[in-house]
C-alpha cells in the first residue's frame, strides 16, 4: 500500500499530517509513505526528521495586493503553478500511490488536482472553521473531505463525502494529569493558574495587554500565572526584569520566552489565554480548558475568528477581538470567569464535549479505506 501526503507552509498543517502518517506506519508496517512539500518551508525539515521520504515541488501562494512587488510575485506564482502541476504528475506516476491526502497549504492544490485527473482516490483535511482557498477548490473534486469542526461545512461545496474527524492532538497532552502537573509546577491548591501565550513567535498586542495584569498579579498574588512572550518578545522580558522579576519570576508570576513543557502547563491551567489556531483549540478542547481567545486578524480569511466562534457559540470559550483588547478588557474577562466557579466548570465541560480524541484513528481509517478500495480494483 502506498500513501502520498501533500502539505506544507505552517506547523498547523504539517504536524497533524505527521501524526496521522506516524500512526499509519505503526498499524500498517508495510505501508509506503511519501510526502510532497516545498524546499523553503518547515516541512523540508520536519518531514525528514520524522523519518518519512520527502520530495519537493516549486509553488507559492498569491499575495493580495497591487503593489509592484506583489504583482511581480503573483506573475511568478502563476508560472510556478503551471510548473508544479507537471512536477506533481511526474512524482505521482513514479510513486504510484493508492491514495493521495492533502492537509492544507497551497502545495496541496497541484498535487491533489493531478491525482484527481489521474483517477487516484483523494481526500483532504481542513483544520479551520473557515476553509482556505486551496481546500475550497479541492472540496469540489476530491473523494472525501475531512473537517476539524462541523462549522466548516457551510463554507464548502462538497462533491462527495464529508466527515467531521477533529484534529490530532499530541499524545502527551491527553495523558497529562492536572494535579500531578500542578505539583510539578509548584502551584498551591488555593490558587487558580492562568496560562497565556501568543504562539511560538509571540503576539505583541497580547504581551502589551498582559504587561500590567502580570505586574498586578505579581504584587497581589491573586492568581498564579505563566506567560510566554515568544521569541519576538525579548523587549518584554527586559521590561519585566526592570520591574523586579528575577529569572522571569516574581511572586506568583512566571514570564518565559517560550513554553517548552506545554503538556504540563496546559494540564495544570484553570484558564488558557491565547490565539485561536486550530491546533491550540483542539488541545484546549481535548484537555477541557476554559479559554479567552484573541484571534489573530492577520491570517488568511480571518480563519482564527471563525475557529474561536466555534467555541463561543457552544459556550465553550470566550473571545476578545484584537481591536477590543486592552489590559482592562482582558482582566475584566479573567475576573468574570475565575470569579464564577460554576461558569468555569460549565465552560470546561462544554469545551471537553467538543473534543474528538480519536481523531488520528478516524483520519487514518478513511485514508486506508480509500487505499484499499483502489488496491482491490
Amino acid at each position: 500500500m502506498k500513501i502520498l501526503f501533500a502539505t506544507g507552509g505552517t506547523a498547523g498543517h504539517i504536524n497533524p499530517a505527521l501524526a496521522v502518517a506516524s500512526y499509519i506506519r505503526e498499524i500498517k508496517s508495510d505501508a509506503e509513505i511519501l510526502f510532497i512539500g516545498t524546499a523553503d518551508h518547515m516541512e523540508s525539515r520536519l518531514v525528514p526528521d520524522a523519518g518519512f521520504d520527502f520530495k519537493t515541488i516549486e509553488i507559492s501562494g498569491f499575495r493580495r495586493s497591487f503593489s509592484p512587488s506583489a504583482i511581480s510575485h503573483n506573475i511568478k506564482t502563476v508560472s510556478r503553478l503551471i510548473k508544479s502541476s507537471g512536477e506533481s504528475k511526474k512524482i505521482i506516476k513514479e510513486f504510484a500511490p493508492d491514495v493521495v491526502v492533502g492537509f492544507g497549504g497551497y502545495v496541496s492544490g497541484p498535487v491533489l488536482q493531478s491525482a484527481v485527473k489521474l483517477g487516484i482516490p483523494t481526500c483532504i483535511h481542513e483544520q479551520n472553521a473557515y476553509p482556505g482557498i486551496t481546500n475550497k477548490t479541492l472540496a469540489k473534486e476530491v473523494d472525501t473531505v475531512m473537517l476539524t469542526v462541523e462549522d466548516a461545512k457551510k463554507h464548502l461545496e462538497i462533491k462527495n463525502d464529508c466527515v467531521v474527524t477533529g484534529l490530532p492532538v499530541r499524545g502527551e497532552l491527553l495523558k497529562a494529569d492536572k494535579q500531578i502537573a500542578r505539583t510539578m509546577l509548584g502551584i498551591p491548591d488555593d490558587k487558580y493558574l492562568v496560562l497565556s501565550f501568543g504562539g511560538s513567535l509571540g503576539a505583541k498586542p497580547l504581551n502589551e495587554a498582559m504587561y500590567n495584569i502580570l505586574l498586578s498579579s505579581a504584587k497581589s498574588g491573586r492568581y498564579c500565572h505563566i506567560h510566554s512572550v515568544g521569541t519576538n518578545g525579548s523587549e518584554f522580558l527586559e521590561k519585566f526584569e526592570k520591574d523586579g522579576f528575577v529569572n522571569g519570576k516574581k511572586g506568583t508570576v512566571e514570564v518565559r520566552q517560550y513554553i517548552d513543557n506545554m503538556d504540563i502547563c496546559m494540564a495544570a491551567a484553570d484558564l488558557v489565554i491565547g490565539r485561536a489556531g486550530a491546533s491550540s483549540l483542539s488541545e484546549i478542547e481535548a484537555m477541557g480548558k476554559a479559554s479567552i481567545l484573541i484571534p489573530s486578524p492577520y491570517v488568511a480569511e480571518n480563519h482564527q475568528y471563525h475557529n474561536a466562534m466555534a467555541l463561543v457559540n457552544r459556550n465553550a470559550g470566550f473571545i476578545i477581538e484584537e481591536k477590543d483588547l486592552s489590559d482592562k478588557t482582558l482582566s475584566d474577562k479573567m475576573d468574570e470567569l475565575l470569579g464564577n466557579s460554576s461558569l468555569l466548570k460549565t465552560v470546561e465541560k462544554n469545551a471537553k464535549d467538543m473534543a474528538i480524541k480519536d481523531s488520528r484513528e478516524k483520519i487514518a481509517s478513511i485514508i486506508l479505506s480509500l487505499a484499499e478500495k483502489h488496491n482491490s480494483k
